[in-house]
């Protein structure tokens, strides 16, 4: 029942490429253990170049990105299922999963967040697919620079820098961010209807240490103590980060894929 729901949105062409096979095949390539590990720039090069070819018609998507703004959600109006936008979950699509790498759809409407979150030890390639979505990213300050705080109630909290705050817009390059650079932490805000393809290379997994943990971020001088870390003028390429219990409104339901099939 739920496949019928979304099948307006997860439509499959006839004459679909394969161009999602030869993305599979590459990163099986790339992320297997007999590869170079971590992969080289080359490698990852190599992906991102094949991954800026892919469109929504590849992975069986339509282009929301036209939807009118009356709250009518991903799925079109009905009478019996309208649903006001802003209360529409985000809909996440598993294309592979497996031991060395998984990828996933994430199909966003306007205003839902993915809050900020980290990717421990992973390199992540990302595709806007159709829309604009803003995303915000930092990385860790090295060596650690951690503020404790002496008052009841005071997070701990981690200095990160600025990587990335902006919005991205359908057709864009392919973003990679890697275990210590290219914005590792992240949030995503969709200004429009939007989904993300997403390639995320070792996938989560908690026993391995690959825990998605989510943060609040502070501004520079909410910890600063004037002791002077950062030099004038460069406080707003700073912030201050503190864990948080996953937010209890992040919600995802899950969505069939419904692009060519894979040959694994």
């Amino acid at each position: 029942m739920f496949g019928q729901r979304i099948r307006g949105l997860f439509t499959m062409t006839k004459k679909s490429p394969c161009s999602i096979q030869a993305l599979y095949d590459l990163c099986k390539l790339t992320f297997t253990p007999s590869a170079t590990s971590p992969p080289s720039s080359q490698a990852i090069h190599k992906l991102y170049s094949l991954l800026d070819t892919i469109g929504p018609k590849d992975v069986g998507l339509k282009d929301e990105s036209l939807e009118d703004e009356r709250g009518h959600g991903l799925f079109g109006f009905s009478a019996l299922n309208r649903v006001d936008r802003w209360a529409q979950p985000i809909t996440y699509v598993d294309i592979h999963e497996g031991q060395h790498f998984t990828m996933c759809m994430f199909c966003f409407p306007t205003s839902a967040v993915i809050p900020l979150h980290d990717h421990p030890g992973m390199t992540v390639l990302s595709k806007v697919l159709y829309g604009s979505l803003h995303v915000k990213a930092y990385d860790w300050v090295e060596p650690a620079c951690i503020r404790k705080s002496e008052h009841v109630g005071h997070p701990t909290v981690r200095l990160a820098r600025l990587a990335v705050d902006k919005v991205v817009t359908a057709p864009h390059g392919t973003s990679v961010l890697y275990p210590k650079s290219g914005g590792n932490l992240h949030c995503f805000t969709a200004i429009t209807p939007c989904a993300v393809l997403d390639i995320l290379a070792p996938p989560y997994l908690e026993a391995a240490g690959r825990r998605c943990t989510y943060y609040r971020d502070y501004p520079y001088s909410s910890f600063a103590h004037g002791d002077e870390i950062v030099g004038n003028g460069e406080e707003q390429d700073y912030a201050w980060l503190a864990v948080v219990d996953t937010p209890e409104d992040l919600y995802m339901r899950p969505g069939r894929y419904m692009g060519p099939a894979i040959q694994r």
